[in-house]
């Protein structure tokens, strides 16, 4: 049966006005200026890579301060509100019935990702769930992909890599993953890029079950 390799901000959950009004709250705090492609920029970096990253634009602290800031505006709500993306625990019921093994790998620490999965009781349904912290490196790095496949024991091209970010999924491709495109608000200016980028794409999730 089929191998998935799923993100969560933007795919599973309904997560990315959160997390970008997180990461975009730091820089105003700090009066950097930006423009909307941070977003695409920093999407696939995780904490710790966004805050080198900003760093370099020139908030003037360190990765530890930025991180714990970062942490304190999101723990709150990934923990109490932020909701499934329409159906998706459904889907991933289905899946899981019918054999497919289901994992997780996403930019979003343990701290957020953890208690959110568990309080839409889809947590138990994955094999493993992954942050980028676990590998110490981002999505940005195609040897996240390669590694994620060796811990799950199968080659990296037997893997569907699902995720609404368009640089993690020319990367993911790029390391030899099957890439499925999937539509989230946040990414809806690069769904012609992700389209040609992608072997499959898909603007509901329920769509897995189609294909």
């Amino acid at each position: 049966m089929k191998t998935y390799l799923f993100d969560f901000d933007g795919t599973l959950v309904d997560s990315m006005p959160t997390y970008v009004s997180t990461m975009l709250r730091i820089l105003d705090e700090n009066w950097i200026e930006y423009d909307s492609s941070i977003v695409k920029i920093i999407t696939p970096l995780g904490l710790i890579g966004t805050a080198k990253y900003y760093i370099e634009l020139g908030v003037n602290k360190t990765v530890e301060e930025i991180v714990a800031k970062m942490l304190e505006y999101m723990i709150e709500a990934y923990s109490t509100r932020v909701p499934a993306k329409n159906n998706v625990e459904s889907t991933l019921k289905k899946l899981k019935e019918q054999g497919c093994d289901l994992h997780v790998l996403t930019a979003s620490p343990h701290e957020t990702l953890d208690p959110c999965l568990k309080r839409l009781g889809i947590d138990e349904l994955f094999t493993n769930i992954w942050s980028c912290n676990d590998f110490g490196t981002t999505k940005a790095d195609p040897n996240i992909y390669i590694e994620a496949a060796k811990r799950i024991g199968k080659d990296v091209s037997e893997i569907i890599f699902i995720d609404d970010n368009i640089n993690a999924d020319i990367t993911a491709k790029s390391a030899g993953m099957t890439v499925y495109g999937i539509y989230d608000e946040s990414s809806a200016d690069y769904v012609d890029e992700m389209k040609k980028a992608c072997e499959k794409y898909i603007y509901d999730f329920s769509e897995l079950l189609e294909i």
